[in-house]
Formats: C-alpha cells, structure tokens, sequence
C-alpha cells in the first residue's frame, strides 16, 4: 500500500511557475513508475508526465511538453512536476500517481489545485 500526498498548488497568474511535489510512503518508492495526470471541470482527466522507475526516461503530453517537466528524487521518495510559462488552460486538478508493473498496482493521490488566471 502506497500512500501519495501532492502539494505545490495554487493560485497564480499567465505566464508564472509552480512546482508541485508528492511524496510517496509505505513501500518502496523506487518500485515505483510515477506520472502526473490532471482534471479540469467537466473534463476528463488528462495524462501530463510520466517518469520510469530510475528517473531516466521521461514521458510528457503533447500540449505540456515544451513547459513542464518531471523528475524524482528516490532518496526523498519525491516527485515534482515543474510547470512553466502556465496558462488559463492548465487550470486544474493535478494528480500523483504510482504505479508498479511488477504488481499491476495503481496509487493516487488526493489532488492539488492549480488556478491560473489571465
């Protein structure tokens, strides 16, 4: 069982950074694939960044890869989610997620919100 806490969002303008961080406990963080998906109201959630169990390969959606990036620190058992140049459309819910190809298991975390406004 893996526990996920984000953290990092928040309220900001056109243009701005923000970094969210989850940090994972209850198992073995580097067994772990780890990737950000997002929700925005009324929509679907959305695929935003993967990143393999080492840290090596990295994975982004088309519409965030020129502005965000994701890395893992697996002595902190973190993962961030750099986010820059935000816009108006990246309004949303963003979620953690982990998960183990060895076990098929899937972990969420509860959610951070970003608002951006223009």
């Amino acid at each position: 069982q893996v526990s996920l806490v984000e953290s990092g969002g928040g309220l900001v303008q056109a243009g701005d950074s923000l970094r969210l961080s989850c940090v994972a406990s209850g198992d073995t963080f580097s067994n772990y694939a780890m990737r950000w998906f997002r929700q925005a109201p009324g929509k679907e959630r959305q695929f935003v960044a993967a990143i393999n169990r080492s840290g090596v390969h990295t994975y982004y959606g088309d519409a965030m890869k020129a502005r965000f990036t994701i890395s893992r620190d697996n002595v902190k058992n973190t993962v961030y989610l750099q986010m820059n140049s935000l816009e108006p459309e990246d309004t949303a819910v963003y979620y953690c997620n982990g998960y183990s190809a060895l076990t098929g298991s899937h972990y969420w975390g509860q959610g951070t919100h970003v608002t951006v406004s223009s």
